[in-house]
């Protein structure tokens, strides 16, 4: 049943475009923490915090400052110099801010001593983008990848006083200082851990048989990656038909969702919908979804969805291509797709024509453009190694649909005796087709 409670209203400046699943209300926090928005950096300027405060409204904060200090290296006691932190101070207090978010990774140290400065919470940038992930996590195996990127990050950073022991008392085995609570915090981190990888392991072994299964079926496999909230999941549901959870929201998607697709000219292609990137991801997160961005790094074809609005593009796109460098995807093919042109006058459309050549300008919103992109991935996937040409007698047209959908059919003739059909197969359908083959040559 639709959730029909009010939503909070959209970021200002950030129009709600998306046709949003009804799951994603839920997603949204009836009470909303302020907070204050930190960057420090050789340059910076608030417009840089604007993906932070977007990070920050999907984790359920509510952005009522941002604070910035250009400086080459942070202060490495507190992250942010003397003065600015009496600055911060103020601007905590002044706003009834109950939160402090900073746009960088601080250490246990930095953390412990602005929290203790400011008298709030302090939250790094990783903290808040696995936050965020385990907001959205739904399955089994996205709870347990978040879960393990999270005790990644919390354990060098636990706290103790080293004064609250666990075996104190009186007799043979309690002399010395015993174990401190911190001790047994860190042995059942660990133990759970463990755990959580055998867990993954597991998992991941039904993910390859999936897969397997997949590539042995012989059908080409496309990956949709992308700058999170650039459309993938809705452009997915656009191509496919298929109903991919859709939310105006960082991160919404965390589980792949593989759909078939049928091209213009008849060939089949599956296409899986991964976890969105973003600038400064998460190592620990990075590892943790291994096993899920391998769904790229197996593809033959990555459709690469870029927010074509937005004043970031160039950067987000070399985010993205740098992620998929880093798990071993930066040599798949790829083909561009520039998303959102619903809100490009035909100047600006012109202009990114001309930037990115060969790329696909599409709106999953409203469908434009979506069958040109489809044929640029259909000329784009690899195309099957050996041409061969076949008599399918009649009767047997059974083997002619087959072609036209497993295979690349090139021309089909008439003859007395039947159809010739000159087609590019792979080996499954070489096998299947090879009493009918008239000529064969690779490649």
């Amino acid at each position: 049943m639709p959730d029909d409670r009010p939503r909070p209203a959209a970021r200002p400046g950030a129009p709600n475009r998306t046709l949003e699943s009804p799951l994603s209300a839920t997603w949204r926090p009836a009470v909303r923490e302020r907070a204050i928005l930190v960057g420090v950096g050789p340059g910076v300027v608030e417009e840089d915090l604007d993906e932070l405060a977007a990070l920050a409204d999907s984790a359920g904060a509510d952005p009522v400052a941002r604070l910035v200090q250009s400086r080459s290296e942070p202060d490495p006691a507190t992250f942010v110099g003397k003065g600015k932190l009496e600055d911060l101070h103020a601007t905590v207090h002044s706003n009834g801010a109950e939160a402090v978010i900073l746009d960088h990774e601080l250490t246990p140290g930095q953390l412990r001593s602005l929290e203790e400065r400011l008298g709030v919470k302090v939250i790094d940038r990783t903290a808040l983008i696995l936050d965020i992930f385990a907001l959205h996590a739904r399955s089994r195996e996205g709870k347990a990848q978040v879960e393990l990127a999270q005790l990644n990050y919390l354990l060098p950073r636990l706290r103790g006083w080293g004064e609250a022991m666990s075996r104190l008392g009186g007799g043979i085995g309690t002399r010395g200082p015993g174990e401190t609570k911190l001790e047994v915090d860190r042995q059942h981190i660990n133990r759970r851990l463990a755990k959580l990888r055998r867990d993954l392991r597991s998992l991941a072994r039904t993910r390859d048989t999936k897969r397997s299964r997949r590539q042995d079926s012989g059908v080409p496999q496309v990956a949709i990656a992308g700058y999170t909230n650039a459309g993938k999941s809705t452009l997915m549901n656009r191509m496919t038909g298929a109903d991919v959870l859709v939310a105006d929201q960082l991160f919404a998607t965390l589980d792949p969702t593989t759909r078939k697709l049928r091209l213009p000219r008849g060939r089949r292609a599956t296409v899986t919908d991964t976890v969105g990137f973003v600038s400064k991801l998460p190592h620990d997160l990075v590892e943790a979804f291994r096993s899920t961005l391998e769904e790229a790094t197996l593809a033959e074809l990555i459709v690469h969805v870029a927010d074509a609005a937005s004043p970031d593009l160039d950067a987000q796109i070399d985010a993205v291509r740098r992620v998929l460098g880093e798990i071993g995807a930066g040599e798949i093919p790829e083909v561009l797709a520039l998303n959102k042109i619903d809100l490009l006058p035909g100047s600006e459309r012109a202009r990114l024509a001309r930037r990115f050549p060969g790329s696909a300008p599409v709106s999953a919103l409203t469908g434009e453009g979506i069958e040109g992109l489809l044929e640029t991935v259909e000329t784009a996937l690899p195309r099957p190694p050996v041409e061969v040409t076949l008599l399918v007698p009649y009767g047997r047209e059974d083997l002619t649909a087959r072609l036209y959908r497993d295979a690349e059919v090139l021309s089909t003739e008439v003859d007395g005796d039947g159809t010739i059909v000159t087609a590019r197969v792979g080996l499954r359908e070489l096998a299947a087709v090879r009493e009918f083959i008239r000529s064969k040559r690779p490649g």
